[in-house]
């Protein structure tokens, strides 16, 4: 029984599509989707793990290990700032924006704190 109603609900809605208004218009055509925004902005984990994560996950060239505090153990106080510096203008072996210059400084950022969150998860940083 509740299959047949549903069928019969289904078959009206269905119907009704594309039909005349009553008024003499007709259902508008549809729509395309608009396309995909370039401006979408990426969480700090999903820059990192689009451009940073290649290097720093293991270290490679010398990029500091995330989550290996020893690893970035003799920077400066200053080394925040710097951090974030370095990752938008690059640094030795670093490229700027980790070699993908369609990061926006913001993404870059994002990607640094990111990487100072799971390295120092007990740092409380100021907002």
């Amino acid at each position: 029984m509740l299959r047949v109603l549903i069928t019969v609900i289904a078959m009206s809605l269905v119907s009704g599509c594309g039909q005349d208004g009553g008024d003499g218009t007709s259902s508008p055509a549809p729509v395309a989707p608009a396309p995909a925004d370039e401006s979408v902005q990426l969480t700090g984990k999903e820059a990192y793990e689009l451009v940073c994560a290649e290097c720093h996950e293991e270290g490679i060239d010398g990029a500091p290990k995330t989550g290996d505090r020893d690893a970035w153990a003799g920077r400066s106080w200053l080394w925040e700032a710097v951090l974030f510096e370095h990752a938008k203008q690059g640094y030795m072996e670093m490229p700027a924006k980790g070699g993908d210059e369609s990061l926006d400084d913001t993404a870059v950022e994002m990607a640094a704190e990111y990487m100072l969150n799971r390295t120092f998860p007990d740092v409380i940083r100021a907002d």
